[in-house]
């Protein structure tokens, strides 16, 4: 595979009536529908295999994958708030060898329509590196995801991604261990430069961005005066990071109006789909709304469909970045 095309985003024409709202090209990449699902909320997909028809979305984002394994943080780990749900997971996973063998090999077996993006993270450049080179050569493994942002460990997570230095220098090294294209997921933390720091990603090699990770909050059990999460902090997702994605999604957008970006953030409607569609992403990530209603991926997909059937869209790709901003 190459990295990206002067435009990576192009589409087949929209057929009205069908189930699905129309094909997308990202990076050199077919996708059923736009609609995928978020790292950490989907496993591996075989997790999903009960509740959700996986060939009814466009792609899966895997569960993070280190070198080593992890346990991730104690117990407590997920604590629902009003405007969604705050997670400190630790990036758990079975590691490299255990996913390469174990894991990875069902999903493009079972549904090998589905595009399937590894989240890779690491405490180090190198251990980015070694993931990627280690699954480069695994059958159905689409793209990378590298996961620069998450906000619940203590180390390997954010720092990467707020130092432009370390992210060129870890993207490069991803760069070099493959030709498959590469996502960079960043933080909402890094608000009006998220720009100029998706800008160092791609020059660095990346073919996209994957916009936004998780916001670090916390929440407090008043009876016991401590956070509920065992980690003390956390990070902010659902419909309370809609708005925040948004945002992101276009100012990165109209800086680097040619780059694949996939909007995330919140998602839990078709409505919300069409927004990140409309701020300039290519693909739009669903991950709290699927782990509180599995079935949630599909119904979006459904209302994408009903949406662009009414309004007679035919292409899809035409709704990209038509966000009218105020002048």
């Amino acid at each position: 595979m190459s990295a990206t095309p002067p435009d990576a985003r192009s589409a087949a024409p929209l057929t009205s009536g069908g189930p699905k709202p129309g094909s997308v090209s990202v990076a050199g990449l077919a996708f059923r529908n736009p609609v995928v699902l978020a790292s950490g909320t989907a496993g591996f997909g075989q997790e999903l295999e009960d509740v959700l028809d996986l060939s009814a979305v466009g792609g899966i984002s895997t569960k993070a994958v280190s070198v080593a394994p992890r346990p991730g943080n104690p117990a407590l780990r997920v604590s629902e708030f009003a405007g969604g749900m705050m997670n400190a997971i630790g990036l758990a996973n079975p590691g490299l060898e255990s996913v390469r063998r174990d894991y990875l090999p069902w999903l493009p077996a079972h549904h090998p329509g589905t595009r399937v993006f590894v989240n890779v993270v690491g405490n180090s450049i190198e251990d980015f590196a070694t993931v990627v080179r280690g699954l480069d050569d695994v059958p159905g493994v689409d793209a990378f995801e590298l996961n620069v942002s998450c906000p619940n460990v203590k180390a390997g997570g954010l720092e990467f991604g707020a130092d432009p230095q370390a992210l060129h220098a870890l993207v490069s090294a991803a760069r070099g261990a493959t030709k498959r294209p590469i996502f960079v997921k960043l933080s909402p933390t890094l608000g009006a430069a998220i720009a100029d720091t998706a800008r160092v990603a791609v020059d660095a090699g990346a073919t996209g961005l994957t916009l936004v990770n998780t916001m670090p909050g916390t929440v407090i059990d008043t009876d016991r005066r401590r956070p509920k999460l065992s980690f003390g902090s956390g990070g902010v997702s659902g419909p309370a990071l809609l708005p925040v994605g948004l945002l992101a999604t276009w100012r990165v957008s109209r800086a680097l109006p040619t780059v694949p970006l996939i909007g995330l953030g919140g998602i839990s409607t078709g409505d919300d789909a069409l927004q990140y569609l409309m701020a300039g992403a290519s693909l739009v990530g669903v991950g709290t709304a699927a782990l509180r209603d599995p079935r949630a991926p599909e119904r979006i997909v459904r209302q994408l469909q009903r949406w662009c059937d009414r309004e007679g869209v035919r292409d899809i790709t035409t709704l990209i970045g038509t966000l009218q901003w105020p002048s």
